[in-house]
């Protein structure tokens, strides 16, 4: 599995998950010392690196407690985020890490997150078509250099197709897919599709309740700010045309109901539009089928944010 943060990395491994990317830099020396010693859990541990210091701590620490640490050169293929962006960068960490004690190189990290929630097919495709000779290059240059990729590894979502058909990515990285939200359910398939309605399904819903009706035209629930994360817009009211969510403080939500439907303490199912940080703020996943809740996990990874 891929994660973001050691402490949520630890979650993973004492949970059984034998094999954990922290798909991000690790450069705080705690949290070094804690990522060295995860493979005490009995998990294969990586993570990402895109500068060379880095390097010699990571060493040090897998030293330190007799450990391995593999380690991915991240390449910014277009996010703009973290990354080195040319081959020889790659290659000189690369060599860098394989040199190391206590580690070993494992491959290349690309994600190109910034293009995923991109409309149109056509737009996703031109930008991952750009990743995928970035990394074809580095991937090329390593080899080389006498250094096989035993990961090459991106893909989301908005992308999955691009990357698992390029003949240069060998994993894929993918997660919302899984629960579907309201921004990735916008985008469109290559035949002109919302993703939503046809690719994937919703299967992660916010259950809320009408708690006022003072307006005639307008309901109030409680699904507000603390109960669902609006970054990437509000969420959309499931299987319904006839009211919308419009507006959201801390506490309150603002639904549309311009014919007067809806009724104090009804339910409504809201998509949320970022799914992510939205479950991050709940503790339980409570599982439905045919209408019985049959079970209920916990979000055991809420909250570890360093």
């Amino acid at each position: 599995v891929c994660c973001q943060k050691v402490s949520e990395a630890e979650v993973f491994a004492r949970g059984g998950i034998k094999d954990v990317l922290v798909s991000n830099q690790v450069r705080d020396p705690a949290k070094i010392d804690r990522l060295a010693r995860m493979p005490k859990l009995g998990a294969r541990t990586l993570c990402c690196v895109d500068d060379i210091d880095n390097v010699a701590d990571l060493s040090a620490a897998a030293e330190k407690h007799g450990t391995e640490i593999e380690c991915l050169v991240e390449i910014d293929c277009g996010a703009g985020r973290c990354g080195v962006t040319t081959t020889p960068a790659v290659v000189e960490i690369a060599k860098a890490i394989d040199a190391a004690p206590g580690l070993k190189f494992s491959g290349i990290q690309a994600y190109q997150g910034a293009m995923q929630h991109l409309d149109s097919y056509s737009d996703r495709k031109a930008k991952l078509d750009v990743a995928v000779a970035m990394v074809q290059d580095a991937v090329d240059a390593l080899k080389a250099e006498g250094l096989e990729c035993d990961i090459v590894g991106g893909g989301g979502t908005g992308s999955y197709y691009f990357e698992s058909n390029s003949g240069v990515y060998n994993e894929l990285q993918c997660g919302s897919y899984a629960f579907m939200d309201a921004d990735y359910g916008r985008i469109l398939d290559e035949d002109g599709n919302r993703i939503d309605q046809g690719e994937w399904e919703n299967a992660l819903f916010i259950l809320t309740s009408v708690m006022s009706h003072a307006k005639p035209d307008k309901a109030i629930v409680d699904a507000g700010l603390k109960a669902q994360s609006v970054d990437s817009g509000l969420p959309i009211v499931f299987g319904r045309k006839d009211v919308e969510y419009v507006k959201c403080s801390d506490e309150h939500g603002v639904v549309m109901d311009p014919d007067g439907v809806l009724k104090i303490n009804d339910k409504l199912k809201l998509v949320p539009g970022h799914c992510d940080p939205t479950c991050n703020v709940h503790d339980w996943y409570v599982g439905v089928r045919n209408g019985k809740v049959e079970t209920v996990w916990p979000v055991s990874a809420r909250g570890r944010a360093y």
